[in-house]
C-alpha cells in the first residue's frame, strides 16, 4: 500500500469514526498532495510525497511559534495536534543513541583515530544506516 493510498484509507477512517481534527488534518494532507501532483503534472513519488509531508510538518512548526508569541496558546496547541497526525506518515528520525552506535561501529571498522579519517567513519556510518534501510 503506497503512502497516499493509506492517507486516504486513514482519512476514511478518521470520517467513519467520527474524528473531526484527525479527518480535518489528513483532507488538508490529501488537498496538499493533490496540489502538488497537479503542480508536477502527475503522480507523486514516495520521496516527493514525504518532502511534501515535511514542508506541511515545517509550516505548522512555524505557525506555532507565530501562535505562541501572539498568545494563542489554543491555536498554537491545534497545530501541534495537526503536527502529530502528519508525523505519523514520515519516517522515524534516529534517535541520538542510534547516531552514536552507528558512528562508533563505524569507528571501529574503519579504525579512525583522528579528525583527517572522518570522511572514512561518515562513509562507513552512512553505508551502515543505508543497509539496514534497505534490508
Amino acid at each position: 500500500m503506497s503512502l497516499k493510498q493509506r492517507i486516504v484509507g486513514d482519512m476514511t477512517a478518521a470520517m467513519k469514526a467520527r474524528d473531526a481534527a484527525r479527518t480535518s488534518t489528513l483532507r488538508m494532507v490529501k488537498a496538499a498532495v493533490q496540489n502538488r501532483e497537479i503542480e508536477k503534472g502527475g503522480e507523486l513519488t514516495e520521496e516527493e510525497l514525504a518532502k511534501a509531508l515535511q514542508t506541511l510538518v515545517k509550516q505548522r512548526r512555524d505557525s506555532v511559534e507565530q501562535y505562541e508569541k501572539a498568545g494563542r496558546a489554543e491555536l498554537a496547541e491545534k497545530e501541534r495536534a495537526e503536527i502529530a497526525v502528519i508525523e505519523e506518515y514520515l519516517p522515524r528520525a534516529a534517535t541520538r543513541e542510534e547516531i552514536e552506535r552507528a558512528v562508533e561501529e563505524a569507528v571501529a571498522e574503519t579504525g579512525a583515530s583522528t579528525m583527517k579519517e572522518m570522511g572514512a567513519v561518515m562513509k562507513a556510518a552512512v553505508s551502515e544506516v543505508v543497509k539496514a534501510r534497505l534490508s
